[in-house]
């Protein structure tokens, strides 16, 4: 299936950031840990001849495409696409690609969170409510190692229903919505997206039916984090990333929900309190998309970038600074 066109959010932002430390002359090592359209990598290389790029995905679609736009490209030299879920991406850089580490490490990394545009315009893969397709949501829709979103809906129990609505999606009717899922299920599995988004839509008072947003929206998104494990897997790899950093390399990663941006938050500050490994938090308030941007794609307007940089050394405070 072709992958369909993905707009790389912030890219500009992203790219000069990580790029910005890059010795003249040698060749760095940058990593891009969600592939998708492979916006970011291409650019990277693009960017300079030097530059070589360590990327991963786990969509079969992604990397089907990415395979074939890498060798029409002519650029499997300086790129290697890996089929895994970043999670293991740590391991497998260690006891597979020995020359990041004789270079000193990565001189960026970045994850590019959420899901692609790709997920939402292809109908059969269940992410989106705006067609009616099987309660899929698995951004490796190949492995048996995740619940489908329809098994979830199917199987939790009343409670774990209503803890993850409110979890993850900040649902407000979350309970409301957790009794008429279980009600409805008893008298048919639910199957499709449109049967859930149905579901939904009458749990909400008439008057918030047909607001900016539709009701679905938390749900949904509620579904795919579970499904695919996204904050679990987020908050165990940040931390992991850093000692493949270079001194002066820098990881960078743009979130698209409060819950995502909170964990990279909270985990790039407490590796800025540490003692082993020494960072600095290059972004005290996430970088935005510009106005422009949004214009292009309203997909980025929620788009929140944040970076930290390795460091050799902490800095010491001045205690006379006020």
């Amino acid at each position: 299936m072709k992958y369909t066109s993905h707009y790389s959010v912030l890219k500009k932002e992203c790219i000069d950031l990580l790029s910005e430390k890059a010795p003249a002359g040698e060749v760095s090592f940058f990593a891009d840990l969600t592939f998708g359209g492979g916006g970011h990598s291409f650019e990277f290389l693009y960017k300079n001849p030097l530059f070589q790029v360590r990327s991963t995905d786990q969509d079969p679609d992604a990397l089907s495409n990415g395979y074939l736009r890498i060798e029409t490209e002519k650029l499997s030299d300086r790129i290697k696409l890996i089929n895994t879920n970043f999670e293991q991406f740590p391991e497998i850089i260690r006891n597979h690609s020995p020359e990041v580490f004789l270079n000193g490490g990565f001189q960026g990394i970045l994850m590019d969170l959420g899901v692609s545009s790709h997920h939402f315009d292809e109908a059969d893969r269940g992410f989106s409510f705006r067609f009616d397709a099987p309660l899929d949501m698995r951004m490796n829709n190949k492995s048996e190692d995740f619940l489908t979103a329809e098994e979830i809906v199917n199987s939790y129990s009343e409670s774990g229903l209503k803890k993850l609505f409110e979890d993850y999606g900040e649902e407000k009717n979350a309970k409301k919505i957790a009794v008429k899922i279980c009600e409805e299920r008893i008298k048919q599995r639910i199957k499709t997206t449109k049967e859930l988004e149905n579901i939904i839509f009458h749990c909400y008072p008439k008057e918030h039916r047909y607001g900016k947003t539709n009701p679905s929206t938390r749900v949904f998104q509620a579904l795919r984090l579970e499904v695919n494990r996204e904050l679990e897997v987020l908050t165990n790899t940040i931390t992991q990333l850093i000692p493949l950093l270079k001194i002066g390399g820098r990881l960078a990663i743009i979130s698209f929900h409060s819950l995502e941006d909170r964990i990279v938050k909270n985990v790039f500050r407490d590796a800025a309190l540490g003692e082993s490994l020494f960072v600095e938090v290059l972004t005290k308030k996430p970088i935005l998309p510009s106005d422009e941007e949004i214009l292009n794609n309203s997909r980025s307007r929620s788009a929140k970038l944040r970076v930290l940089e390795r460091v050799e050394s902490k800095k010491l405070k001045n205690k006379y600074k006020q």
